[in-house]
């Protein structure tokens, strides 16, 4: 490894443990409240929905949930608007943290860990849409770890991005729906959500079951072994 990698290797990790620290100390999260989205976003239009976006990007691109923001969105902006905006800022923040991953991280990662590294490659390589599709599908996990890890591995960022995209959809739309607070009762907001959210992890797992061949992330067979899932 070369000097320069090895040194963006480190900055790349200690980033991390600054930017975790730094979210503990500071608290950066607690603002994001339905009071702040009454205060400085609600009613401002464009404006407001670019604010959101770019702040939630940011937001999920160091690893706070995406759940946050889409329920946030769907308070400020309502279902179909709130729904459009969440996705936009937490894809945004899958491309951020997949693009600083490989071009900060990746030499040292691999160097250290490339067993690791090796088994996601397996994973992903054989059709990294449709796989990134069934991760982001399965309702747990690491959403910044999942982009992390494909950042520092092989996967072409257009088919990732592009299936994290389109598999965020259902539990976005889950907290952007139970956030809207839209003309319908709370027991049958609340339960259409619950429901969706079911729905996309059976078919995560049925997608899993179907196409894994034997692939896993943990080193296990595939009978045996679990994914690593971009739920959170």
């Amino acid at each position: 490894m070369s000097a320069r990698g090895l040194l963006r290797g480190l900055v790349f990790l200690a980033s991390l443990v600054a930017i975790g620290f730094l979210i503990q100390a500071m608290q950066l999260d607690s603002f994001l409240d339905k009071a702040w989205i009454d205060t400085e976003i609600r009613g401002r239009g464009l404006t407001g929905e670019l604010i959101l976006f770019a702040i939630g990007g940011v937001f999920v691109a160091v690893g706070l949930p995406r759940q946050v923001i889409s329920f946030l969105a769907g308070y400020g902006f309502g279902f179909t608007t709130g729904l459009t905006v969440a996705l936009a800022a937490t894809t945004l923040g899958c491309v951020i943290s997949f693009f600083y991953a490989r071009f900060m991280g990746r030499e040292v990662v691999a160097r250290k860990f490339p067993g690791k590294i090796r088994r996601i490659d397996d994973f992903l390589a054989d059709n990294p849409f449709s796989m990134t599709l069934l991760i982001r599908f399965l309702p747990a996990g690491s959403n910044l770890l999942t982009n992390l890890a494909a950042g520092v591995s092989r996967v072409g960022w257009l088919p990732f991005v592009a299936g994290s995209a389109i598999g965020y959809i259902p539990q976005t739309a889950v907290f952007a729906l139970v956030g809207s607070g839209i003309g319908v009762d709370p027991f049958w907001r609340i339960g259409s959500s619950v429901v969706l959210f079911v729905l996309s992890g059976a078919l995560g797992i049925h997608l899993y079951r179907r196409y894994r061949h034997g692939k896993s992330l943990n080193g296990e067979s595939g009978e045996n072994g679990g994914a690593l899932a971009g739920g959170g």
